[in-house]
């Protein structure tokens, strides 16, 4: 259908956000041709009412629609328009910049294409579609005293086509989801006249740099100037800009690579429509003196957060789920929801990890299989190869990433090591400042040898973001918790399991029964009940971990409680053998376990063994042997009682009432063990 000229108000254009391009270029072209525009980025402020805006610019013009995939997926901004405008599709003006499926209701409007087309050719059916087939009313504008001239700026290309100086790496066809992330930086690089310099930071195999190569494609049109440079070594940074400033004739090739940088960021300074990326850059201080200034675009990729002083930081998480099951796909892998759910999850929703989990699935590997290795060594699978745009696999990138990190601070590579052995949640490390045992490392001992030494670890690790820091703790991302916990040679796992046992112990609480201990067991408890029964060689340790079963024990939660202590019974019995303390005070506490969860024979049965060993061990009177006796002698009474009620309420042949009373004539044959 066609629209109205520039006399029937402005052009409001709805777009999503993931063809804000589009929207930028159209809206450059419509003033260009001398229209009137309200795009909501470019004319309503934070905090706008966007319905309220957008009925006001209906009101006062006309609606251009930007149709594309993204523009009808549900939940999507552009819903709340349609609420408004379908009642008068009249206004609507629509043109496609994708291949797309018209909505039904939309069908009978006439949708003329912008992509596949040159920009000359686009910008011809642009103005047609918004143009009345008639005489113009008024004559054109002047064209060297265009709407854009007042502006500033030459205004952008027809998105998609490339910048005359420009090294970007190839687009990676593969690249799916993140348009909420490419939004939300697009709309900070241009909010504002200052250089906008923003720091992509996130855990290695999140895909900052496939975003940041994405982010530069889609927006292509919008620079007259895009350079790409490696950065992970800040000693070569000079010689590639110096390379830019030889490309755009600024510095002649051969000039000392100093003085071409200068003339380079001179050059770049006044002017707008560059952008530059550095990749890889992990020391902010190093970057600085290359940042120009100006009205340019700077994009940084690096593991280090700590940017907050040179630019604005935007944390790159994991993947939506949604977005993961569509990265497994669009690599060429045939998978089903349910497997593809699960291979995500075991994968941490990890872009990398799924990128090399598909190139498995489509060489031949099923999903069953897949899901089979995963669960028997995660990092094996994550060493096979990796695929396109990545340079190294996982398994081999965390290697590389902790060796740095060792050459670094070797007691940030202990702590690391150490937490491989524990669960994925929140550890409390400078809790254990300077609370650290003998059985120590001495790595680990210098780096939490104080408050202050441990904020230094901490930072250290963060900056290779091989774990998230809050308030003291630490998590390690569970994949990369696996991948290192299985690179470990077994001299380092026994040390590491040492100084894991040391940290449980510095971290513990003390009494589960005191109520102001109580925030600092739920914070311990993940690691308590993973932890490797094997790895706790001291009585130290063993009593924390037992400690951790008694607090949920005292919650009702008797049976994990129950599970875990049998776990930690056989092991130390295997290990320690049955007339060990730390076998015996295990004993007691899982026959409490079975006894809370109604299973009195066995907790009969430990306890009796218990109290013979320690009269033999130890003495009729000494305190342990007592204890245990007095356990015994309180099953009877609680026997007893618990009988009386049964027959009372269910009789006296019911099967409780018959086992509790078998329970007591056991307890009269062996003799009252309460009786010492």
């Amino acid at each position: 259908m066609g629209g109205a000229g520039a006399s029937d108000g402005a052009w409001f254009i709805s777009h999503a956000g993931a063809d804000r391009a589009w929207a930028e270029w159209v809206a450059w072209q419509l003033l260009d041709a001398g229209l009137q525009v309200e795009l909501d980025f470019w004319d309503w402020g934070a905090g706008d009412n966007f319905v309220l805006k957008m009925n006001a610019a209906l009101d006062r013009g006309r609606f251009l629609a930007l149709f594309s995939p993204a523009y009808f997926q549900e939940e999507r901004f552009t819903t709340a328009e349609w609420a408004a405008v379908v009642a008068m599709r009249e206004k609507i003006t629509p043109v496609r910049v994708a291949h797309t499926t018209t909505p039904p209701i939309l069908r009978p409007l006439i949708t003329p294409a912008l992509h596949d087309q040159d920009e000359k050719e686009a910008r011809r059916i642009l103005l047609a579609a918004v143009n009345d087939p008639t005489r113009p009313a008024r004559p054109p504008t002047f064209p060297g005293g265009g709407t854009l001239a007042q502006l500033g700026g030459s205004g952008p290309r027809l998105p998609g086509s490339l910048p005359r100086v420009w090294n970007l790496p190839a687009r990676n066809a593969s690249f799916t989801g993140r348009d909420t992330l490419l939004v939300q930086l697009r709309r900070t690089l241009t909010v504002g006249g200052r250089v906008a310099v923003q720091a992509l930071h996130g855990r290695g195999g999140v895909g900052k740099t496939q975003l940041a190569i994405e982010y530069a494609h889609r927006f292509a049109g919008e620079y007259e100037l895009a350079w790409w440079i490696p950065a992970e070594e800040p000693s070569l940074i000079p010689d590639q800009l110096a390379q830019l400033a030889a490309r755009i004739g600024v510095a002649p090739p051969g000039t000392p690579p100093a003085d071409a940088v200068d003339a380079l960021l001179g050059e770049l300074r006044p002017r707008s429509r560059w952008l530059l990326v550095f990749d890889n850059a992990e020391d902010p201080e190093a970057l600085t003196s290359y940042l120009p200034g100006g009205n340019g675009h700077v994009l940084i990729t690096s593991r280090n957060p700590h940017w907050h002083t040179h630019a604005t930081p935007l944390d790159i998480g994991t993947l939506a789920r949604t977005e993961s099951l569509a990265l497994l796909r669009t690599h060429g892998a045939y998978v089903n929801d349910t497997d593809a759910h699960h291979i995500a999850h075991a994968l941490d929703d990890l872009p990398l990890a799924l990128a090399q989990a598909a190139a498995l699935l489509t060489d031949g590997l099923s999903a069953a299989d897949l899901t089979t290795e995963l669960a028997r060594n995660t990092t094996a699978v994550m060493a096979e190869g990796h695929p396109t745009g990545y340079p190294v696999s996982l398994a081999a990138q965390v290697r590389t990433t902790t060796t740095r990190l060792e050459a670094e601070h070797p007691g940030a590579t202990a702590l690391l090591s150490a937490l491989a052995l524990l669960a994925p949640e929140p550890f409390p490390v400078t809790t254990c400042a300077s609370h650290l045992r003998d059985q120590t490392s001495t790595p680990l001992t210098d780096a939490l040898a104080t408050r202050l030494t441990a904020r230094a670890a901490l930072h250290a690790i963060t900056r290779h973001s091989l774990a998230r820091v809050q308030d003291g703790t630490l998590q390690l991302h569970r994949l990369n918790q696996t991948v290192l916990a299985n690179q470990l040679t077994p001299d380092q796992r026994q040390q590491a399991g040492q100084d894991a046992e040391a940290l449980l112990v510095a971290a513990a609480p003390g009494d589960v029964r005191g109520p102001s201990t109580w925030p600092a067991w739920r914070v311990l408890l993940p690691h308590l009940l993973t932890v490797d029964p094997a790895l706790i060689t001291t009585e130290a340790g063993r009593n924390a971990v037992r400690r951790a079963c008694w607090y949920l024990m005292d919650r009702g939660q008797a049976h994990p409680a129950r599970d875990r202590l049998q776990e930690l019974y056989d092991t130390w019995l295997r290990r320690l053998g049955p007339d060990h303390e730390g076998t015996l005070r295990v004993a007691q506490y899982l026959a409490r376990a079975h006894d809370d969860t109604q299973d009195h024979t066995r907790a009969r049965a430990l306890d009796e063994d218990t109290l013979r060993r320690r009269r033999l061990l130890l003495g009729e009177d000494h305190p342990d042997t007592l204890i245990t006796a007095a356990n015994l002698a309180e099953a009877r009474v609680l026997g007893e009682d618990r009988l009386v009620r049964q027959r009372r309420v269910l009789g006296e042949d019911h099967p409780s009432s018959l086992r509790t009373a078998g329970f007591l004539d056991q307890l009269d044959k062996d003799g009252d063990p309460g009786m010492v």
